[in-house]
């Protein structure tokens, strides 16, 4: 989310009962006809010369390129603290990352082809304001050469209290915040139940996902021991706020569940009139009270529960949509693989029940322990009768009859279902992206080749 304008700040009323934080939740409800499909894609910037990460300003840096897309595109500037760190346009934004990754918000759209059409004129954009400057772009699941000291810093106030307080409840925050980067999808829901259904087939999947993205197998130039190192990363960032969440497949699980569990993830900030406020650590239950100590006698209103909502990082995460939070970041045909795959399984009602009915029997000790598994061995994974190379194959032929059946057509008479086609070959070879990233390392290819073949 990007904390710059005020005008977008609607409801400052204060927040009189509990229950409005899961009516809030609930006001994502939509019947299908009104359902769409949000893709975020996030991406690391480079000088083409040095190959060093792009900093965050000068000459050729990233407000630089945020500077081009917005005079040669009309992107409109959003600034905090005299800084341009954000655009948008149009239903989309363009925002930062902590280490400057540069993310595309899109705009929610009704059809993959829309949202993969977005990405492209996207890149497009990005490539002529930044080709000139000799600046680069590429799509990994985390930083393969650079270290955590050289990665760019942005000066974001909610970043600078993340920054101080990551240290204290992992080993691995800010590699996360400044060396990873992801590609997700946002989807709707029809009702409370239907989000339970989705919440708990999507949880259960997204260690699939991980595995048929894995994109991150180097670090600082050298193989980590892992397919996904941005997935492992994430399990040694917070655990107060980061998971498998065990409680979505309860039977009291809903709306008001998920708002119990948001109030007791611990507060990163409070924002008002535009300055930041440090409250890492500190109880939203607390702040309901009036009884928060970074402001005391003050009670928080809805923009402050949608803050503290996008504070919290599990696999899925639940806003007035679901977020599917799974995959590496990677090429442009994987940017739109994904929001393919997660439509085709959560906005077809056949499919949606077959992939429930997969995942359904699954203890939560096998949940949580195919998270790290999918990190460490990929497609190879197995967490004893769960096969990760099977099941994706089983999921995969799910999404894609889905998206037939969804039958959204393009202008050539065209499916959804052929933006699945990167994830069929990880499939049928059982190798991702990770794979061919580590044989051209021990084939010798050094980081020029590896920008040269792989960058935007």
């Amino acid at each position: 989310m990007t904390q710059l304008d005020a005008s977008t700040r609607h409801d400052l009323r204060p927040i009189e009962d509990k229950a409005e934080l899961a009516a809030y939740l609930a006001t994502g409800c939509k019947p299908k006809d009104a359902w769409r499909i949000g893709t975020e894609h996030e991406k690391f910037g480079f000088l083409k010369d040095s190959l060093e990460p792009l900093p965050f300003a000068g000459e050729r840096s990233i407000q630089a390129v945020l500077e081009g897309l917005s005079r040669e595109f009309g992107w409109q500037r959003l600034e905090e603290d005299g800084n341009l760190v954000a655009l948008k346009k149009d239903g989309a934004s363009i925002t930062l990352e902590p280490g400057g990754q540069f993310e595309l918000s899109g705009a929610p759209l009704k059809t993959v082809q829309e949202t993969c059409s977005e990405v492209t004129q996207h890149l497009k954009e990005v490539k002529a304001v930044s080709d000139p400057l000799g600046v680069g772009f590429i799509g990994l699941g985390a930083a393969p050469f650079w270290t955590r000291e050289e990665m760019p810093r942005v000066p974001k106030g909610r970043y600078t209290i993340m920054r101080r307080y990551m240290p204290k409840v992992g080993g691995l925050g800010l590699d996360m915040m400044h060396r990873t980067a992801t590609v997700q999808v946002n989807l709707d829901f029809a009702s409370e139940e239907d989000m339970v259904k989705k919440f708990r087939t999507s949880l259960a999947l997204q260690p699939i996902a991980t595995a048929l993205f894995a994109n991150s197998p180097l670090t600082e130039g050298k193989p980590n021991g892992f397919r996904s190192w941005r997935a492992h990363i994430w399990t040694d960032t917070d655990p107060h706020r980061t998971g498998m969440l065990d409680f979505v497949f309860e039977e009291d699980f809903g709306f008001e569940r998920y708002a119990e569990y948001m109030l007791d993830v611990p507060m990163y900030f409070l924002w008002r009139d535009g300055v930041y406020t440090d409250a890492a650590g500190l109880s939203f239950r607390d702040f309901l009270d009036g009884k928060l100590e970074a402001a005391p006698g003050q009670r928080p209103n809805i923009e402050d529960w949608k803050d503290h909502l996008s504070t919290a990082f599990p696999e899925v995460r639940l806003k007035t949509f679901l977020e599917m939070r799974g995959a590496d970041s990677g090429s442009w045909g994987r940017i739109c693989a994904l929001p393919a795959f997660w439509v085709g399984l959560l906005y077809d009602e056949e499919s949606l029940n077959g992939a429930w009915d997969l995942v359904k029997d699954w203890t939560a000790e096998e949940r949580r322990a195919l998270r790290p598994e999918a990190a460490k061995n990929g497609m190879a994974g197995e967490v004893g009768r769960i096969r990760i190379k099977e099941t994706a194959a089983q999921v995969l032929d799910l999404s894609r009859a889905g998206l037939r059946r969804r039958a959204a057509m393009d202008a050539a008479g065209t499916d959804e279902s052929g933006f699945l086609a990167p994830l069929a070959d990880i499939v049928r070879t059982g190798e991702s992206f990770a794979c061919q990233l580590l044989r051209d390392v021990e084939e010798g290819a050094d980081a020029e080749a590896l920008f040269r073949a792989y960058a935007f």
